[in-house]
């Protein structure tokens, strides 16, 4: 067993089981933001209902996401302490402005989103629910910034300390914006952002599109879908745009990693082709079963068909990263990212054209598109990470002098051992196990439950008000749509 792997093995599974949460708060957040909205404008008690069944849904993402959040900042100490040491002055300026900026404005408004309907005002709350959501965001800001300035570091030199009688490198911020502003944090921190939000958009179409299906909630569902619709096919396609944008600094920052990504062992004078399926050979520097579009990697990269992009063979073997793995899972995350334009935009066009409804083999697969924008956003990590290989933080040159990297081996423990890393991530999976089953349970019994009809929340609201009467309810209220169960009736009136 080695260390090394196990070390890596074990945060990239439990990063991975974290990474579920963070961009469903994010984009679930800008969902009920703008439910919450339509209701602060049109005083439509249905847009009300809508707004507090995702703020339940939302708060039972939200603690899964501190509580599995937590884990990795003790990992850092316990199985990468070298690592630790070498990039604890970057990443302490940049963890600590998350704390400032994103952690106690989050922190600060969740109890008011979460617990202050029907004890604050309508404009209180809804602020309160802009800013859990810019919370999120500012978040996930300084956690993308500190991960970009690994891949591509700047602002920073390196001062030597003795630690125990040995002399070890640190990374020491000289020039905060530049770190923070380091080349490839703009175009990953806005593809970051906008996978969440992409996912956000296709959970909230989902959970309606199944209640449509059912015949369920229909009041809520059809108000709900005319928001997520639109936003899943606006940010597919930022998405897209923004990944090819990223693409297009690789070449100049991290040349091995798009080599990767596209299995281009060898570099020559022609146009290079981009493949869209295959099984990379890096053994024998081939691509068995694979399928190429001649010119296309060429004009994606320069934006010229006739430029050649240099491949693997311009790099140090003992530099190049693996290339199956970035290989597969980038295009995975490309092939999921076509597939979600496509559904959202037959969803759109089916949507104006009033067919949808009618059209159950379309919402059925609008109900499983959650899986697909995980999944892509979880792929598209892997290949920045593992395309990043064999540094866990990347050379680069500072105002004309060569700035050494760390190697991921070089930033391990000395004292852990790897019968330990392999017991913890025994523990790990017991733990999450339990933790992911409990979260679905309580997802799929809040969705199953869904929303209060508009009469359900006029009467409960007007009860709070000791108004409250059968016949001073709107009849055009209360055939705004159905219900097999109302939340509120069972939360506030018991």
């Amino acid at each position: 067993m080695d260390v090394e792997i196990l070390s890596r093995l074990q945060f990239a599974l439990t990063i991975m089981f974290h990474y579920l949460f963070p961009p469903l708060s994010i984009g679930l957040g800008l969902q009920l933001f703008l439910c919450e909205w339509r209701y602060f404008r049109t005083r439509d008690v249905a847009w009300e209902a809508a707004a507090r069944f995702w703020t339940r849904v939302f708060a039972v993402n939200f603690a899964m996401g501190v509580a599995t959040g937590i884990v990795m900042e003790f990992e850092f100490g316990t199985n990468w302490a070298a690592y630790s040491r070498f990039v604890g002055d970057v990443f302490g300026s940049a963890l600590a402005a998350e704390g400032i900026f994103a952690f106690f404005l989050e922190s600060g408004f969740l109890a008011v989103l979460v617990f202050g309907w029907d004890r604050v005002g309508v404009k209180m709350h809804l602020f309160s629910t802009l800013m859990v959501f810019l919370g999120s965001v500012f978040s996930a800001v300084w956690i993308v910034v500190a991960n970009s300035w690994q891949q591509t570091p700047a602002g920073y030199h390196i001062v030597w300390h003795d630690v125990q009688g040995e002399m070890m490198p640190r990374a020491e911020v000289t020039d905060f914006w530049a770190m923070v502003l380091n080349p490839s944090s703009v175009d990953r921190l806005t593809h970051t952002l906008i996978g969440a939000l992409v996912l956000g958009a296709f959970f909230v179409a989902s959970v309606c599109s199944f209640y449509l299906l059912q015949k369920r909630h229909l009041a809520v569902a059809r108000r709900c879908l005319s928001i997520a619709l639109p936003s899943a096919l606006l940010f597919t396609l930022m998405a897209a745009l923004t990944g090819h944008d990223s693409a297009q600094k690789l070449v100049e920052t991290q040349p091995a990693k798009l080599a990767a990504m596209e299995a281009h062992f060898h570099s020559s004078d022609a146009p290079t082709g981009l493949y869209l399926f295959g099984w990379p050979d890096a053994k024998n520097e081939k691509v068995h079963f694979g399928i190429q579009v001649p010119r296309l990697l060429s004009l994606m990269v320069y934006n010229d068909p006739a430029k050649p992009v240099p491949g693997m063979d311009q790099i140090p073997e003992d530099q190049r990263p693996p290339v199956w793995l970035p290989f597969q899972t980038f295009h995975v995350m490309v092939g999921l990212g076509t597939m979600m334009i496509i559904v959202a935009a037959m969803a759109c066009w089916s949507w104006y054209r009033g067919s949808l409804e009618k059209r159950r083999w379309l919402l059925w697969t609008i109900v499983v598109m959650p899986v697909a924008a995980m999944t892509a956003n979880q792929a598209g990590w892997i290949t920045a990470e593992v395309g990043r290989q064999p540094w866990i933080v990347y050379p680069s040159v500072q105002a004309g002098v060569e700035m050494m990297g760390l190697r991921t081996a070089d930033g391990l423990s000395e004292s852990v051992t790897a019968e330990q890393v392999l017991s913890s991530i025994i523990l790990f999976g017991i733990i999450y196990s339990l933790l992911f089953a409990v979260w679905v349970f309580v997802l799929n019994h809040k969705i199953q439950h869904g929303p209060e009809t508009p009469e359900e929340l006029t009467r409960y609201k007007r009860r709070l008000r000791g108004e409250y009467n059968e016949e001073s309810i709107p009849e055009a209220i209360s055939h705004q749509g159905t219900n097999r169960g109302g939340g509120l009736m069972e939360e506030g009136v018991r």
